[in-house]
């Protein structure tokens, strides 16, 4: 997001602003926010925001296209999805279904009313619900009484709101797991088990964890949720897995999913499944880090502090003529992560590129593509095409997900995480069912 995002914005105050793309035409005005309550009574994260067009029709956009909240403007970036918004199981409205909603302060049980939702900007980039401004009851005459802003922490009352509840315990219990181990306890439950706490997670960690599933696994658990839920985690999953995963669950049901999934993600997917799976395209993200040689160093140290990229994909930037989004100009070079290190913030990255990796086409062999990879110590690789376009970058642990036997992921577990998950989830169903 830009620096002209607020850092904490009252929603109710929020309802009603207009809402405009880059290029500063009107697209609608914000109507709600959609958010899911977390356990442990943890700040709710924002997902989104329901915006209203023109006919009345609402639409959801993800807060991750949130470039910018002014006063009086929000501003959005790429395609609309325009499929009309509904929510689902774990999604609450915050206005439509907690203001107003009476709640208890932790510290006096004191009985106040929600007036609106503070939500604030979260170091590793989520939006957190921080904040409940309150009021009172009045005494005697008055009918409204002082108001205040408390913190989440010091209020209770909107638990009633949680879905899922029969995996609460669970997920509390799974909640500190890396992706990995958890799509291995996941795996270990039984078929109604696993679904409810499948659908109990929020879309980005369920795509996680489904990345780090075994195929047989992963298909028979997408064919469990509905339509909309599966395009919503197809969308978060990196690129490459979801053309992985559409490619294994047939043809029907994989066009199914590409009409509802954001046009813009599908658009990606696409592409990456006209190559062979076992492919430099078939294996490659079409979102690595792709910068022009005017920018700086600092730049790019800053787009490879972002939490959400893998270590292989931080380790370069990819440095190419305009456009920047894969297919991109003419592809120059790399700049990798160890050189940004040693030279000055302010100098650019045309200067220090290199030149010398020239990658492969997006038709080389799986074995082709380990041998570039270790032939010159990388952990990432350009794909370019006959026209010297950045089509995306192949990763070392893309390669090594291709070359490993088909269940190795059985055979390489954290044996001490979940082995004491799984010890805790009989018990954790047990006394809520």
């Amino acid at each position: 997001m830009s620096a002209n995002v607020m850092n904490r914005v009252f929603l109710a105050r929020l309802s009603g602003t207009a809402v405009f793309d880059p290029n500063g035409d009107p697209v609608g005005k914000v109507r709600d926010a959609v958010a899911t309550l977390r356990s442990n009574n943890q700040p709710p994260r924002i997902l989104g925001l329901v915006v209203e067009v023109p006919l009345r029709r609402r639409v959801f956009v993800p807060i991750t296209r949130v470039t910018s909240i002014e006063s009086g403007a929000v501003v959005i970036t790429g395609l609309l999805n325009m499929r009309r918004f509904e929510t689902r199981t774990g999604e609450i409205l915050v206005l439509g279904d907690l203001l107003d909603r009476s709640i208890t302060l932790v510290g006096s049980g004191e009985d106040v009313v929600v007036e609106d939702m503070g939500m604030e900007l979260s170091r590793n980039g989520d939006w957190l619900i921080t904040k409940v401004h309150i009021m009172r009851k009045g005494s005697g005459f008055r009918r409204k009484g002082a108001t205040s802003t408390v913190a989440w922490e010091e209020v209770l009352g909107f638990a009633s709101h949680e879905v899922n509840q029969g995996a609460t315990h669970l997920l509390a219990t799974l909640s500190t797991l890396r992706a990995a181990d958890l799509a291995t306890v996941i795996q270990d439950l039984s078929p109604k088990r696993r679904v409810e706490v499948a659908r109990a997670l929020d879309d980005e960690r369920l795509a996680d964890v489904i990345e780090e599933m075994d195929e047989q696994e992963r298909v028979a658990l997408l064919a469990e949720l509905e339509g909309e839920r599966a395009a919503d985690v197809l969308e978060e999953m990196d690129p490459d897995d979801a053309a992985d995963l559409l490619r294994e669950i047939g043809e029907e049901r994989a066009q199914e999913l590409i009409e509802l999934m954001d046009p813009e993600d599908a658009e990606d997917v696409l592409r990456l499944m006209t190559y062979e799976d076992y492919s430099a395209g078939g294996m490659m993200t079409t979102e690595p880090i792709v910068m022009s040689a005017d920018y700086s160093v600092a730049d790019a140290l800053a787009a490879v502090r972002k939490g959400e990229l893998s270590p292989a994909l931080a380790s370069q930037v990819f440095i190419c003529r305009q456009p920047l989004e894969t297919p991109t100009g003419r592809f120059i070079g790399m700049v990798h992560y160890q050189r940004l290190l040693r030279e000055p913030p302010s100098t650019l990255l045309g200067s220090i590129v290199d030149t010398n990796t020239q990658g492969v086409n997006p038709d080389a062999t799986l074995h082709e593509v380990a041998s570039y990879l270790a032939s010159y110590n990388l952990l990432s690789l350009p794909v370019i095409d006959a026209n010297e376009r950045l089509l995306g970058a192949v990763t070392v642990d893309d390669v090594l997900d291709h070359m490993l036997p088909e269940n190795w992921r059985h055979d390489h577990r954290d044996s001490a995480a979940t082995t004491a998950a799984l010890e805790n989830i009989d018990t954790s169903f047990d006394e809520e069912v």
